[in-house]
């Protein structure tokens, strides 16, 4: 089987250059997903792939691809869920872990959000991105990789 591979869901990551560490040490391919170029690292395992403006193009474009003992690092619920569903792992730049357990709520939380949104009510958004968010990031990356290197043995 071939090995695991990280997808980047990547024009508002914060955690690349940690994925390029884990994905140097672990020797995995890179795809860097977005709609626009982004400076990335020229190494032979990392491929930057710039895809058409456009509402879901870079999403459609990881989720086609994305499959077994494939990690997804993406914030877009909906994106995950086709990722979970394909069998890929996906994961926030936080380090929080997308499950098939979980993504029905954060899917239904997305709803309300969106909808209180469209009523004009004022809704925060994420907290700012931590030391200690990036921290957790490369923790659980690090598992993520093992877990899917297990699944591909």
């Amino acid at each position: 089987m071939p090995a695991p591979r990280i997808f980047i869901d990547a024009d508002a990551c914060p955690v690349k250059d940690e994925v390029y560490r884990v994905a140097a040490r672990y020797g995995l391919h890179v795809f860097v997903v977005s709609n626009g170029w982004i400076n990335t690292l020229r190494e032979p395992w990392i491929e930057q792939v710039v895809v058409d403006a456009g509402p879901d193009v870079a999403d459609d474009w990881i989720a086609e691809r994305a499959g077994p003992g494939d990690i997804v690092i993406t914030a877009d619920i909906p994106l995950a869920d086709r990722c979970l569903k394909a069998g890929a792992q996906a994961m926030k730049a936080n380090g929080q872990a997308f499950s098939p357990d979980s993504i029905g709520s954060a899917l239904a939380g997305r709803m309300v959000g969106e909808h209180l949104r469209s009523m004009g009510v004022a809704t925060s958004g994420p907290p700012p991105f931590s030391a200690k968010d990036r921290s957790a990031f490369l923790q659980a990356l690090d598992t993520a990789v093992v877990r899917a290197k297990r699944a591909v043995a």
